[in-house]
């Protein structure tokens, strides 16, 4: 009985490595993901700017200020991803206090990495860039090899 209780607790501190490497791997995402959220929007108001530009001197037009702000704030709502990134970081906070616990925390953990999924699922589909694109995908693979090593964990 002791060596099956020395074995587990082996394969405990195993899981509890490898699912915390996973985690500092997100959070490392999730800084690139910050850094480019406000470069994605100038990059996004520069774009448009430049796109008007061309079709207006087509028809020899004057674009209104206003208006092109206007597109751009639209725009900033609706690819808003501050609060996913936010939510993702604090999942991982939770998620890494529970491998911590000396409780049971198999079904917290599968919660919680249920829960980090969808937080970057929410992010690629609001977010229009490539580069925030592939930091999900890393971070997604990274949620799957988590759920599966926490079907391991009582």
């Amino acid at each position: 009985i002791d060596k099956v209780k020395q074995m587990r607790a082996a394969e405990g501190n195993f899981l509890e490595a490898d699912l915390k490497k996973h985690c500092s791997a997100i959070e490392k995402d999730l800084e690139q993901i910050r850094a480019r959220g406000d470069i994605v929007l100038h990059e996004y108001a520069a774009k448009l700017k430049q796109r008007v530009d061309a079709l207006l001197a087509e028809v020899k037009l004057k674009l209104n200020e206003e208006t092109l702000a206007r597109e751009v704030a639209i725009f900033a709502e609706r690819s808003d991803i501050s609060e996913e990134v936010a939510r993702l970081d604090s999942h991982l906070k939770q998620f890494i206090q529970a491998c911590k616990s000396k409780e049971l925390a198999g079904r917290r953990l599968d919660f919680i990495s249920q829960e980090m999924l969808r937080e970057a699922n929410t992010i690629a589909s609001k977010a229009s860039d490539t580069k925030i694109i592939r930091c999900v995908v890393d971070i997604k693979c990274r949620i799957d090899r988590i759920k599966e090593q926490v079907q391991n964990v009582e």
